[in-house]
């Protein structure tokens, strides 16, 4: 499918491996340049430029740019040079994130707390509001934000991360209020337990207490801890990219402020 947007430029966060580097592949191959970023300009992002360069089609371009976004300053920076080397970013796919502090409730500190809410809220807050600016000067924008199947159905032991993703999708609706007349397109999704370096680093964490192999820990994390997954399993990256590639392009011209949910059957309610 075409997906109309050769020529853009897109800001992918969290670029340099999951849901982003299968995303920047996607816009890749539509002609799309596209600037991976992450919060360290170490051997994973440039080995993620290397991979996405491969999938190259129609003239687009890569690069790597570091940024952390619980640093509103580098926020900035990263804004100032895309808008230096392109001219502005036309899509943003801000899917940089962490599981943040995680336990009982009342074990969780403030510190802990505003720990999370500085990176997956905050973070969130500074992309809009350094990038918003370069949307409306192109006339022409996709911001698409990553919420979590959490944001639904919550999980009692992730309270910081539920809470801000649930935040997201709030976040997401209150900008496409407000800039939509502009052109501009701000959508959310809420994947649930995908094949990504934060869930990997879980597994691996349970196999360890269990004495087992990760295989096995993601067999019996399916069944004990997500069991409303009706396909029984991890999801992959590329299932999440290929609907937020559709959610950058021309034929998602009429979809704005809406959650699409990616979680294979794992929120349980019909109406979440």
């Amino acid at each position: 499918m075409d997906l109309q947007i050769k020529g853009k430029t897109a800001l992918i966060t969290g670029g340099d491996s999951g849901l982003g580097i299968e995303t920047a592949k996607f816009l890749v191959r539509e002609g799309v340049n596209v600037i991976l970023s992450d919060k360290k300009n170490n051997k994973e992002l440039k080995e993620a430029v290397k991979q996405v360069e491969k999938d190259c089609e129609n003239g687009a371009k890569v690069m790597g740019i570091a940024a952390d976004i619980s640093k509103n300053q580098e926020v900035l920076d990263l804004a100032d040079k895309i808008d230096t080397e392109f001219g502005g970013a036309h899509i943003i796919f801000h899917s940089a994130g962490a599981r943040g502090a995680a336990g009982d409730f009342l074990k969780l500190t403030d510190d802990d707390w505003m720990k999370t809410i500085e990176v997956d809220l905050m973070g969130a807050v500074r992309i809009a509001r350094a990038f918003v600016p370069q949307m409306q000067k192109l006339k022409w924008g996709r911001m698409i934000l990553v919420a979590s199947e959490n944001a639904f159905q919550p999980y009692e032991e992730e309270s910081p991360y539920n809470a801000c993703k649930a935040a997201i999708i709030n976040l997401s609706k209150c900008l496409s209020r407000s800039y939509s007349k502009e052109n501009l397109l701000f959508n959310c999704i809420s994947p649930a337990y995908i094949e990504t370096p934060m869930t990997d680093a879980m597994m691996e964490e349970l196999a360890k207490e269990k004495d087992t192999t990760v295989e096995k820990a993601v067999q019996w994390f399916v069944k004990n801890k997500r069991p409303h997954i009706a396909m029984q399993r991890r999801g992959r990256p590329e299932e999440v990219a290929s609907v937020v590639a559709f959610l950058c392009s021309e034929h998602a011209s009429y979809v704005n402020g809406s959650n699409i949910r990616i979680d294979g059957g794992a929120v349980e309610s019909a109406f979440g």
